[in-house]
């Protein structure tokens, strides 16, 4: 559990230049709000004499040029709201998501429900470093997952059945990989080109192309900045609740084994990243058609 810390110490309250003042970011899991509360942080924002808000990258909304005496009473007020104050320093921050199949033609996982899920098991929970996590529906990972500590990514594979394709060639023609060919009337995937995006499931006019079940690839260790670095394949699960399973168990190999001061992306090494990636191999069991599992 996250330690209690007087409203001055909340990862969530960032000091200004100007260091009678201090920007005040709020919670919001993959950025989602209601009309009702959007309306209740404007009120809160007027009130404290903010004149603006700021939306972060992290799909979170700040109030800045708070007086800092006035700290406690606005923390009251956002808690009230139900969009209390947020998390940036070395614990688990705002957990981003796009949209997914809430929304958008893409998608292959539902990110949204997944991140509530994840922010209401880990969010703000004290760790020696910061820990980023954010989900992406598919692998154009509009949320740059693999630049994160967590990434999540949803993909789907797919499955042709023989004597169904008409050669239509749409499959082809919307797969920016270039990775569909058509050849005598039947289509054909180079599977060192497909990145299992799924759009060539989502085109097929006929609905033949078929799909298995969404997938999730974990990665871990990816940093943005000013020397950014791709995060590392840790493993593919089948389900919400084992990725959650997954991340947890990620959480306490941070918790129990990294060192303070340091990005995570630069102890991987140190913190024997391969060996920890056997751990989780070692519970995971194939199932029928090549999908797998977290026990």
């Amino acid at each position: 559990m996250a330690r209690e810390y007087g409203v001055h110490m909340k990862g969530g309250v960032i000091t200004e230049r100007d260091a009678d003042y201090c920007t005040v970011r709020v919670r919001l899991p993959a950025g989602i709000l209601s009309v009702e509360k959007m309306r209740g942080i404007a009120r809160i924002a007027k009130k404290y004499q903010a004149g603006e808000v700021h939306l972060t990258t992290r799909q979170t909304i700040e109030i800045p040029h708070i007086d800092h005496r006035m700290l406690a009473k606005i923390a009251k007020d956002l808690a009230k709201n139900e969009t209390p104050i947020g998390s940036e320093r070395d614990e688990i921050v705002n957990i981003t998501a796009c949209p997914g199949t809430d929304r958008c033609k893409y998608a292959n996982i539902d990110t949204i429900a997944l991140a509530r899920e994840l922010d209401s098991r880990l969010f703000g929970r004290e760790m020696p470093v910061k820990v980023r996590i954010a989900l992406a529906a598919c692998p154009y990972a509009c949320t740059s997952p693999i630049l994160n500590e967590i990434g999540v990514v949803g993909r789907i594979r797919p499955l042709r059945v023989p004597g169904l394709c008409t050669g239509c060639g749409t499959c082809a023609e919307y797969c920016k990989e270039c990775a569909i060919a058509i050849k005598n009337g039947i289509s054909y995937v180079d599977e060192s080109k497909c990145i299992l995006c799924g759009v060539c499931v989502h085109s097929c006019p006929f609905g033949l192309l078929k799909a298995e079940n969404a997938r999730y690839l974990i990665t871990v260790g990816g940093r943005r900045g000013r020397h950014p670095i791709l995060g590392r394949e840790l493993v593919e699960v089948a389900t919400p609740g084992e990725v959650v399973d997954v991340i947890e168990k990620i959480i306490y190999w941070i918790y129990r084994r990294a060192w303070s001061g340091r990005l995570l992306s630069d102890q991987l090494d140190d913190l024997h990243f391969e060996a920890f990636k056997k751990e989780i191999l070692a519970a995971v069991e194939p199932e029928p058609g090549n999908s797998v599992a977290v026990e």
